[in-house]
Parts: structure tokens; sequence; C-alpha cells
């Protein structure tokens, strides 16, 4: 079977534009989440990591007009175009786009900016394409929370089955009024910056992004990370809580394990989706304690980034690249004690580890789950 490989990539957050800019951050401890101003709704304020407006614009007004974009749409573009600006082998007539959000522009359902249509996910999706001329129909993926990650996976099975040659997947998120009043609604938001699988966990906090990557199946001379596989499962748990048992969790890392001949002890490091929620977090570490997992490194990166919704899964992907290639272990932020009932590693302290197989999961309302294995190869000389 064809492997494919993550090529080049990029994370717009307020952490910084670019995907070293913000690992810079990562490494320095610092995080996205501020105390936001005080609403209506939220009178206190609330924790959240937030992109300036102005600022985008400054950047993205170096390639486009901003007043023809949405806010999102400029996030994607200017994700989108740092990649494509570091690879030679995207073409805009065989390059496929895989576009995955959970909101899309839904805050435009408050603004009469733009038209309507616009707020639908093919319409933003294509306005995106558009931009770089490419000709195949972007795919749009929107499965929740998994929705970064299963963009990858898509993007790997068209390449894999010789539907495009490359693709370019990219996601995004924002966060709107209509997504705050929806976690808001089930009393899901933390009252500080979230902690990740801490005893003093609350509930999540927001952020909003947007990353790119190049999914190709050509190798380089360079070391490279692949995509070796992923696995879908669906608990159909609730609407919006997870299972308790981690069974759908489970039933994806064990299946995946089942699919590559990978076992637990070959895994080296684990990026958890961690949102800091009492349920999510419990649910993933009794997974992990079901697989066998519980003595490999994990973090989370919701205490940097926040919960970016669609793009969490795919920013997470890419700085678990970076792990792989910098043979570097990411300190889970804001964790002090365990909250779960599983024994976890949480990684408290940054080191350096030799890691050559990671698993990404990440999990989603409607009970969807997702278990991501990445492999690093090793350099031509």
């Amino acid at each position: 079977m064809q492997q494919v490989y993550l090529k080049s990539d990029s994370i717009i957050s307020p952490l910084g534009f670019g995907t070293m800019a913000n690992l810079r951050e990562l490494r320095l401890q610092n995080s996205a989440l501020k105390l936001q101003k005080p609403t209506s709704k939220y009178p206190a304020g609330y924790y959240a990591g937030l992109l300036d407006e102005e600022i985008i614009d400054r950047s993205f007004s170096l390639i486009g007009n901003c007043e023809d974009y949405t806010k999102l749409e400029t996030m994607l573009i200017l994700a989108i175009k740092d990649v494509v600006d570091k690879e030679a082998r995207v073409d805009s007539l065989s390059t496929g786009l895989v576009i995955a959000t959970t909101k899309g522009n839904i805050d435009l359902l408050n603004s009469n900016k733009f038209a309507k249509e616009r707020v639908e996910l093919w319409k933003m999706a294509q306005v995106v394409a558009d931009f770089f001329g490419f000709k195949n129909k972007p795919i749009v993926v929107s499965n929740a929370c998994i929705s970064g990650g299963l963009a990858i996976k898509t993007a790997a099975d068209f390449i894999k089955s010789g539907k495009f040659y490359n693709a370019i997947v990219a996601a995004g998120d924002l966060v709107s009024e209509f997504v705050l009043s929806g976690f808001q609604s089930f009393q899901a938001m933390s009252a500080k910056a979230c902690k990740p699988f801490d005893a003093e966990r609350n509930g999540i906090s927001l952020g909003e992004a947007a990353a790119a990557v190049f999914i190709d199946g050509q190798t380089s001379q360079e070391q490279n990370v692949e995509f070796i596989h992923a696995v879908t499962t669906n608990d159909a748990n609730h609407i919006s809580g997870p299972s308790r048992d981690g069974e759908g969790l489970y039933q994806a890392i064990s299946r995946l394990e089942h699919f590559t001949g990978i076992t637990s002890e070959e895994i080296d490091a684990i990026s958890a989706h961690g949102t800091a929620t009492i349920y999510n977090d419990e649910m993933e570490a009794i997974a992990f304690d079901r697989s066998n997992l519980n003595d490999i490194p994990l973090h989370s990166l919701k205490g940097y980034f926040g919960h970016t919704l669609g793009a969490s899964a795919l920013i997470e992907s890419i700085m678990l690249k970076q792990s792989l290639l910098k043979n570097e272990l990411i300190i889970s932020k804001n964790f002090e004690s365990s909250g779960v009932s599983t024994s976890l590693n949480i990684t408290t302290e940054a080191s350096q580890k030799e890691i050559n197989m990671a698993l990404k999961t990440a999990s989603g309302f409607g009970g969807c789950n997702i278990a991501m294995l990445f492999g690093k190869t090793k350099a031509h000389v």
C-alpha cells in the first residue's frame, strides 16, 4: 500500500504565525488563553485564545483584499499560502484540498457584510479554493472535534486511491458567540484557563486558530513523518457526552493496533484530546488504561491553544510531527496533580526522548472518536 507523508505545515494562532513560531511559544510554556472582556453573558469575563483581527488583516493585506473574505477565510488562506510557498509539488490541477471545520462562518448569522450563502460550509471552502485556483472541488470534513484528524485520513485515502497526487489539509474555527453560547448552555466553560487531566479541572477554554499541512506520497531526502493509519469509531453514547467506559476510543485504538500490527509497546508518545472537562478526560484515561498505554508519555495541548474545535486535531498532529522530528516531549500545560481514576504518564517536564512512533487521539460530540498513528522514517544519506 502506498505510503503518505506529512510535509510542510503552518499554524495561525494567537501564539504566532507559522509552526515554528508556535513551537517556540510552547517551549516557553506560553499560553494563548487570556481572560477576555466581560460581556452580558459573561459578566466576569471568560478565558479563551482569540486572534486579533487587525493582526490577521495586516498579514492578509499583503496577498489579498481583506474586505472580500471573512475572518476564518483569511486565517485558512494564510495557513495554506504558507504551505504552498514551501512546496513546489503543489499543483492547481492535481493537488486536492480538504478543509475541516465544525462551525465555519457561523458568525455571519449576525452579520450583513457577506451573502448568507457564505455561512454554508461548501461555499466557505470554495472561496478558499478559488483564491488559489485549485481546480478540484474542495472536500469539507465536519465531524465535531475529530474533524482535523479525519481530514488527514480523508486526504490520505484519496491519495492512496489515486484521486489526488497530493493534497493540502487545512482546518480552522472561531470563538463565535454561537460557539460560546453552546458550550455555556451545558456549563462546560472553565472559570480559569483549562487544566487537562488535572484534579482541579472544571471545563474547557476555547481557542481560535487555523492550520494547514501538505500530504504527499513521495518521500524526500530529509527525515519524514509518515501518516501510518487511522481508525474512527462512534459510540453513540450521547449528543454531547462521551461514553463513560471509554469504549469508543478504546475500540479505535485497539483496531488501529490490529490493522497496523503495531503494539502499545512500540508507541513512544501520545497527544491526547484532553479538553479538561470532567467526563472527557476520565473517558480518555480509561481508554488508555484499557489499551495498556499508562506508561507512555502523554500530553494535551489545550492549555496552550484552548479547544480550537475542528482545527484542534490538525494543530495537535502538526505539533506531534515536530515532536517526532525533534525527539522532544512537550509539557502538558496547567497539569499539577492527577484528577482521573487511572494512572497516566503526563508530561510535566520538557525533555529529549527518542520518538519513532506516536499516537494522536481525539473525540467529539455525538460519540465520534479517532486514533491516528504517525511514524518517523530514516533520513536518506
